[in-house]
């Protein structure tokens, strides 16, 4: 059971706004994203304005601001992936999970992000699925991975 925002927030001093980024990783790490309530209550705890929490976490991408679904697929974008067709692929799987990349299935079983970068440049286009690697992905056999995962489902 993840711990109350109001309890969370007081493991820091209140109105030290050095302490943004970290509780900001830290609500995160609780709950998976940051929703409205934890970013109005971290600016109450702080004194700063909501506008400018959420101006700060938009500024990093390491926040997210919707749940994750079971399984992320995290769509690799970076130059050598996008040479080998990486759009393609994240649009195919758009079009199979009737989802658009930032967004999560209705039922809560994936979420789609596309990626700058993975660092396997050699294998492209990749994709990353919980931690998962597959590598010399293509539109047509994306099908197939997430088959395997709706499986699990």
């Amino acid at each position: 059971m993840p711990v109350p925002i109001d309890e969370l927030v007081t493991r820091y001093k209140r109105g030290v706004p050095e302490s943004l980024l970290p509780l900001l990783q830290e609500i995160q790490a609780e709950f998976g994203f940051l929703n409205e309530e934890a970013i109005v209550t971290v600016g109450l705890y702080l004194n700063l304005p909501a506008s400018k929490i959420y101006g700060i976490a938009t500024f990093f991408d390491q926040f997210r601001f919707v749940s994750q679904g079971r399984y992320h697929l995290r769509v690799c974008r970076g130059t050598a992936c996008h040479m080998n067709g990486s759009a393609s692929v994240l649009r195919e799987v758009e079009k199979i999970l009737k989802i658009n990349e930032g967004q999560t299935t209705r039922d809560g079983h994936f979420s789609l992000e596309a990626v700058g970068c993975m660092g396997a440049c050699s294998n492209g286009p990749v994709i990353n699925i919980n931690g998962e690697f597959h590598n010399a992905v293509t539109s047509a056999g994306i099908a197939a991975i997430i088959d395997q995962f709706r499986k699990k489902a």
